[in-house]
């Protein structure tokens, strides 16, 4: 009876050998990708900075006199020509002012015309011997007064009238407004900026140089400038200009580079002037590529199996562009430069030059 019993039991063994879990395995982790460059051939050979396109000769237009403006006739991004109506003052002031001058001529010229009849008549009473020649003298000394005031208040009257010409704001060349600094209604002081007026022709990069690198560039030097609508059309620059003085607010220099192909570029687009230098004695990484382990700055390499390890490094300064290292990489170093602070020692990685895009891994 017992061998029936172990064949009756025979599918029920079965049944639960089928529903025990399988032998488990081992996860595959797979490669993380990670951005890296060369740290020994990407020393740090051009200098980028950003800046703005400007107009090669701009000027800002201003009351002569001060008032209240009550007309502003154009609006910014305008086409004006030379002699337009840009704004208006109240003028109501300058005319009374005009009106009272040639009042004064008025006046001044019946001064000088009293004085010169009183002038024929004491020459007459002179010939007579009613007078004496000091009396002559007197009435020629206060002709020449007369006439003195009354040219005098000729040129009051001028002034009075250029007075009254000054409250009507004029282009004084044809051009783009770039800025508008007042509004009507508004009261100004004469001499306070109230347009900015770029002329047309030759444009310029304007950029701002740390005072660390002002020193490197030199008036002349020829550039290469990305406009960021059009990466890749870069136009020849030159530096025209470098400003001895730094701001007083940023402490950077102004540089000033000529376009000579750039007259296309809009006024106020972003652009990127590129500077060639010969290959540094020390590595510049960027920033994003060193890391911190309490004191001590370090970074990630990538070995010949893909495996990262940490490098400690002795970083001379943070600046801009990047870190300076103190010392050079050994050739073949392959250095990550994003996402260093979720990495872990020994991982497996499959490395992806900078600035590249990594294909997908369709495998399944």
């Amino acid at each position: 009876m017992k061998p029936l019993r172990l064949i009756s039991a025979l599918p029920l063994l079965v049944a639960l050998a089928a529903c025990s879990p399988p032998a488990t395995q081992a996860p595959v982790t797979p490669a993380v990708l990670v951005r890296s460059f060369d740290g020994a051939a990407n020393a740090a050979s051009v200098q980028t900075y950003t800046g703005e396109i400007r107009a090669r000769f701009e000027s800002e237009r201003a009351f002569r006199v001060g008032g209240k403006m009550t007309e502003r006739s154009v609006d910014v991004g305008a086409l004006v020509t030379r002699g337009q109506l840009l704004a208006r003052l109240d003028p109501q002031d300058a005319q009374l002012a005009a009106t009272a001058a040639r009042s004064q001529i008025t006046a001044a010229e019946a001064d000088a015309a009293l004085a010169r009849a009183e002038l024929k008549r004491t020459e007459v009473l002179l010939a007579k011997g009613f007078v004496s020649a000091s009396a002559l003298d007197s009435q020629r000394a206060t002709l020449d007064a007369a006439e003195a005031r009354l040219q005098q208040a000729r040129m009051q009257a001028a002034t009075a009238s250029n007075q009254t010409a000054y409250t009507e704001l004029h282009a004084d060349s044809a051009g783009v407004i770039t800025q508008v600094f007042a509004e009507a209604g508004q009261v100004v002081s004469a001499g306070q900026a109230v347009f900015r007026i770029a002329r047309p022709g030759e444009r310029e990069l304007l950029i701002y140089v740390p005072e660390s690198r002002i020193g490197s560039i030199e008036t002349g030097e020829a550039v290469e400038v990305r406009p960021w609508i059009a990466q890749d059309q870069p136009s020849p620059g030159i530096v025209r200009e470098v400003s001895p003085v730094a701001d007083s607010a940023t402490r950077t220099y102004g540089v000033r580079i000529s376009l000579p192909d750039g007259d296309a570029l809009p006024l106020g687009a972003t652009a990127t002037a590129l500077f060639s230098r010969a290959q540094a004695s020390r590595l510049v990484l960027p920033l994003s590529a060193v890391t911190r382990n309490g004191d001590q700055a370090s970074i990630w390499l990538v070995d010949g199996e893909n495996r990262l390890n940490p490098v400690a490094v002795d970083v001379l300064a943070f600046r801009e562009d990047g870190a300076v290292l103190r010392d050079r990489l050994p050739e073949g170093s392959r250095v990550v430069v994003a996402g260093v602070h979720k990495l872990v020692a020994g991982a497996a990685v499959r490395p992806v030059e900078e600035g590249s895009t990594p294909a997908l891994d369709v495998r399944r």
